[in-house]
């Protein structure tokens, strides 16, 4: 056999996600997701990651919650060895750290049986950041020299992988011994377990009065904490109504969570512990995310578009030699002026090419685009992003005569440019870029509005509506009935007409046509009503 002819083998990744806020996967984790060829990912593998996955990427769930598995622990074993043999470059996403009740350990093992290189790229474990988000270090000088990392269940698996006799997984559980084992006990999966663990630690020696905390979904948005005593936590979970994921903290560190909570009252914003889908292209999504997360709101990026520039350009390159022909360029998205300011400095032009002639931008995102880009302040920006307010504030008395070059996408609306000819003006439409079909992330769009993980939509274009319907729209379901209860945003009227057309019920169109307009509407939906 040749070199040429050998089968080359994938690699596997294990890799750590975090806890659950995005923005604590490591450098590394997040390089190698951005190159790999599948993405095999977890139910707390934060959803906002698979959008930094290489673009065609396969992604693969096989989330598990409490006696819900998407896939069997031994098929998804088989399913990373399979594609590392076929040539490919896996990433498999876990949340929190693979080597902490990851079964990390147990995947590498599988790995190595076949012949399948991996590699190990730790990750910041739920143990540690969760109680760090709640305000409650695991150590502390003054009140724990050590903590222990524990798990809240250890069932037979047999059913599963066939490995261990029935019994002997509970048997490595010494309870005399995990009650005195460090100054800081941490359970993970342990909500169900609870009363068993408050009663074990008390039988065991550990004080009824040992103060306890569970802190649900730590580092995300949605973060809640209960906190009580082994005694008292079993019924103030109850009474909480708090489920999992939690991890359980025992120990005198929970004491000092009055003076170090800080996650909770970062905000007072009423988006705090949100979930908002932001379905912009993933160019343009980072404006809007910072927006919501600064407002304490957890911001999933799922992009359902894509700007892409023309590949032919000759009518761009013509229209730009012709310049001086022009009275007016007109921008109406902030999509086609960087393109437009490419092609410019191709031709070697700048700004002295628009000697003579007068820009508009279409809100103040546009504008300050056109700035940006083009080195020049838009001459008109009109009140409102919508073609009623175009017209009537058009500063040129008449337009009849005037020549209007007006660069947008290739399937852009036609109101505009018609109105405009309608009043005598000459209009010639310049198609820079397209907006493509992006339906990477349909599938998990999907799941996430069906176990109803998410409190709002947001559509900033007719487009993000159409693609948004095509990515997550099943035969046996109408567009309605997988959106839900989920609340739906829109930045303007034409948005919010698109999302009518589908049959979705748009509870609130931004009074701004803008992105911070956008932000603004989404806090007025859970804003106390003014009395």
């Amino acid at each position: 056999m040749t070199l040429e002819s050998t089968p080359r083998i994938g690699t596997v990744y294990l890799i750590g996600a975090g806890p659950g806020d995005p923005g604590l996967i490591t450098v590394r984790g997040m390089e190698l997701l951005s190159t790999c060829d599948v993405v095999v990912y977890d139910r707390l593998a934060h959803p906002s990651l698979l959008s930094h996955a290489r673009r065609g990427a396969e992604k693969i769930y096989v989330g598990k919650a409490s006696a819900q598995h998407a896939m069997r622990q031994p098929d998804i074993n088989a399913l990373l060895i399979a594609n590392a043999l076929e040539g490919r470059s896996v990433a498999r996403l876990k949340g929190g750290d693979p080597f902490v009740f990851g079964r990390g350990g147990e995947e590498a093992e599988e790995c190595r049986a076949a012949g399948v290189p991996f590699q190990i790229v730790p990750g910041v474990t739920s143990a540690i950041a969760a109680p760090a988000y709640a305000g409650i270090p695991v150590t502390h000088r003054d009140a724990a020299s050590s903590f222990a990392v524990i798990t809240g269940h250890e069932r037979d698996d047999a059913r599963e992988s066939g490995t261990r006799a029935p019994g002997e997984a509970e048997g490595r559980r010494n309870w005399v011994h995990i009650a005195h084992a460090a100054d800081t006990l941490i359970f993970l999966m342990g909500v169900e377990a609870l009363p068993e663990i408050a009663s074990r630690l008390q039988e065991n020696g550990r004080d009824s009065e040992t103060p306890v905390a569970l802190v649900q979904w730590g580092t995300w948005a949605q973060q809640r904490v209960v906190s009580g005593t082994l005694a008292t936590i079993v019924e103030d979970v109850r009474q909480a109504g708090l489920t999992p994921p939690a991890v359980c903290v025992v120990g005198e560190v929970v004491k000092l969570r009055p003076a170090l909570q800080w996650f909770e009252s970062l905000t007072t914003s009423p988006l705090n512990g949100k979930r908002i889908l932001v379905t912009r292209a993933r160019e343009q999504a980072s404006e809007l995310s910072e927006l919501l997360r600064a407002k304490g709101a957890e911001a999933v990026e799922f992009p359902v578009i894509r700007i892409a520039p023309l590949e032919d350009c000759t009518a761009i390159d013509e229209a730009l030699g012709n310049l001086s022909t022009y009275d007016w360029v007109l921008f109406t998205s902030i999509n086609a002026v960087p393109i437009f300011a490419e092609r410019l400095s191709k031709l070697n032009l700048d700004a002295r090419a628009f000697h003579g002639i007068k820009l508009a931008a279409i809100g103040p995102a546009t504008a300050d685009a056109v700035r940006r880009h083009l080195g020049i302040r838009a001459d008109f920006v009109p009140t409102e992003a919508v073609a009623e307010a175009v017209l009537g504030q058009w500063p040129d008395p008449e337009m009849s005569g005037k020549r209007i070059l007006f660069p947008r996408a290739l399937e852009g609306r036609e109101t505009l440019p018609e109105q405009m000819r309608a009043r005598g003006a000459v209009v010639d439409v310049l198609p820079v870029y397209e907006t493509l079909y992006d339906s990477e992330s349909g599938e998990e769009m999907r799941r996430l509005l069906n176990e109803g993980r998410v409190d709002a939509i947001t559509f900033t274009s007719a487009s993000t509506v159409q693609n948004f319907a095509l990515a997550v729209s099943i035969p046996s379901q109408s567009l309605a009935e997988t959106v839900g209860k989920t609340r739906i945003v829109a930045i303007g009227p034409v948005t919010a007409a698109a999302a009518r057309e589908f049959g979705l019920v748009v509870d609130l169109v931004a009074d701004e046509h803008t992105i911070p307009g956008l932000a603004t509407a989404l806090e007025t939906l859970w804003s106390p009503p003014h009395v």
